[in-house]
């Protein structure tokens, strides 16, 4: 290569099991290869999210341009989504240099005519061309691997988001202990092969820069199970280690950031091993902040479904995970959530799935509501051939069925127990705007979206209070609130109140007292409500 290399990473944002980065968050990966392009020698590295290019800018001159992007489990977003392969297609002919595309979009027809397309580990591939090797399909070493987190820290003050509310994913290891049975059928984690793990000391010094660069939030991501962290390659179910990941989190504790969250754990690990998976889930409880969600991969309870995919866990390890965690974590945290609850991941479509399949998933969600559980998400999907086909065809009716059965008779439940009425949910950032309604959602994993039903200023922090629960959302007003400076159109959305008794408080404001306030909305009821979470300021104060 060329001195003076200009290196132009462009962010389309990736979104799977492995790693988050879609806004509010960023990816691991992109930094990885921020951090190889500079160890290979690059004088300037610039980085540009697909929402930067939508609201304008355009992608500067360079020597290499690389392009992350695509997502291998669908995803709902508030206020982005990765890039489409329409705009792949048309942002093709503006990219200057080499050209690498990554991620699971350069499994598309579009990223054919880049000059590489990479299938394995995006960063490797750039330094190896940039160093004069050939541009092969490798994994990074674990120096490389540390190295380039350290080094392409910076490029996060690049990102829209900075510095609220951009959550920095970071990785603790990679590949699954089950590699050597091949792990689950539809995940490709377990042909990265044995473990490989970051050590303590390396994530810790890789949060330091990102905490003096500003970082305000981060989630130690990307790994199949943050519960065996630590823990020796070889068994297939390993045996905790709950000296390292306390050695690890107390550390991120003690750099105040504002949010540290992780992702997923195996619930065989927890059920096999319950002594050892409490103290680590304790650890996590007390040095994370609340809201924090550990995802539990069920896809199904159909023991027949478990055996022809080789998955994870059975029907019974999955009930023992849930009781130990709701048992560890339903505190309720300082942000006003419990401080650390199970997600459940249903996959169908999986071979061996039959009607009955979707019963047993049922007969299980049930059980962990009829118990008083909590879960704090049920995310289910049809299954996608990100390793190989899977011949059953998904039961398009059984599947809409299941999910609407789910969201009608648990996800509502979920909520009501989560965050029952009159709980304050501190710091939610206000996102976006739909009608009169406005959504947002604290910062961290898998947020409750939250609606408050009249028009706040958007990126900025409320405290809310919550007033009702849909299916997937509750919905909450902000606390507490001036019933004497509240405009109309805000009054209208407090429950029980409308366009009439909005006019008629709003002529007869200024309130002294809640008596007065009765008086006019004509209703005790509707009056006690509002005496839940208005305050009366006195005019001018």
């Amino acid at each position: 290569m060329p001195h003076d290399i200009k290196v132009v990473l462009i962010d389309g944002y990736i979104d799977d099991p492995a790693a988050l980065g879609v806004p509010p968050y960023i990816s691991p990966m992109i930094r990885a290869v921020a951090g190889a392009a500079i160890d290979a020698g690059a004088d300037e590295v610039r980085y540009i999210s697909i929402d930067m290019i939508r609201a304008g800018q355009k992608v500067p001159d360079a020597d290499v341009t690389v392009v992350l992007s695509g997502n291998t489990v669908p995803g709902k977003y508030l206020r982005s989504m990765p890039m489409s392969l329409k705009e792949l297609r048309n942002l093709f002919p503006t990219l200057k240099g080499w050209r690498l595309i990554g991620g699971s979009a350069a499994d598309s027809r579009e990223a054919q005519d880049f000059d590489f397309v990479i299938h394995r580990d995006l960063a490797a591939s750039l330094y190896d061309g940039m160093t004069g090797k050939e541009v092969g399909e490798r994994y990074r070493t674990l120096d490389e691997w540390n190295r380039w987190m350290e080094l392409g820290a910076e490029v996060v003050v690049q990102h829209q988001d900075f510095p609220q509310p951009l959550v920095v994913e970071m990785e603790s290891f990679r590949g699954c202990h089950r590699y050597a049975s091949g792990g689950c059928s539809f995940c490709i984690e377990p042909t990265k092969g044995r473990p490989l793990m970051r050590s303590p000391s390396d994530i810790l010094r890789e949060a330091r820069i990102l905490r003096d660069l500003g970082v305000r939030n981060i989630r130690i991501g990307g790994q199949t199970c943050i519960v065996s962290y630590g823990a020796e390659p070889g068994p297939a179910v390993p045996r905790p280690v709950p000296g390292m990941v306390e050695e690890l989190f107390r550390g991120l504790a003690r750099m105040g950031f504002d949010t540290i969250h992780v992702d997923n754990a195996n619930a065989a690990v927890i059920s096999t091993y319950p002594e050892e998976s409490e103290k680590v889930l304790r650890t996590i409880a007390e040095c994370c902040t609340d809201g924090n969600v550990l995802a539990l991969g069920m896809e199904s309870a159909d023991p027949m479904v478990v055996t022809a995919n080789n998955l994870n866990s059975t029907s019974d390890q999955i009930l023992d995970a849930v009781r130990l965690i709701n048992e560890v974590g339903s505190e309720r945290g300082p942000r006003g959530m419990p401080r650390l609850l199970p997600g459940i991941n249903v996959i169908c479509g999986l071979d061996g799935e039959t009607k009955a399949t979707y019963g047993m998933d049922m007969d299980l969600l049930h059980r962990i509501r009829d118990e008083g559980l909590m879960i704090r998400r049920i995310n289910i999907r049809q299954v996608l051939p990100v390793r190989r086909e899977f011949g059953a065809k998904v039961d398009q009716k059984l599947f809409k069925k299941f999910k609407e059965d789910v969201r009608d008779t648990v996800d509502r439940h979920m909520l009501e127990r989560m965050v029952p009425y009159g709980t304050v949910l501190r710091d939610v950032y206000m996102e976006l705007h739909d009608g009169n309604v406005t959504f947002g959602r604290q910062i961290g994993s898998y947020p409750l979206l939250i609606g408050v039903p009249y028009k706040l200023e958007l990126e900025r922090m409320y405290d809310v209070f919550v007033i009702g629960w849909g299916f997937r959302s509750i919905t909450a007003v902000e606390y507490p609130v001036d019933l004497n400076g509240l405009p109309m159109s805000a009054l209208e959305g407090l429950p029980g109140i409308g366009k009439k008794r909005a006019a008629r408080l709003v002529l007869a404001r200024p309130f002294r007292d809640f008596g007065e306030v009765e008086a006019v909305v004509e209703d005790p009821e509707v009056a006690s409500r509002l005496r839940d979470f208005c305050i009366l300021k006195a005019p001018g104060t």
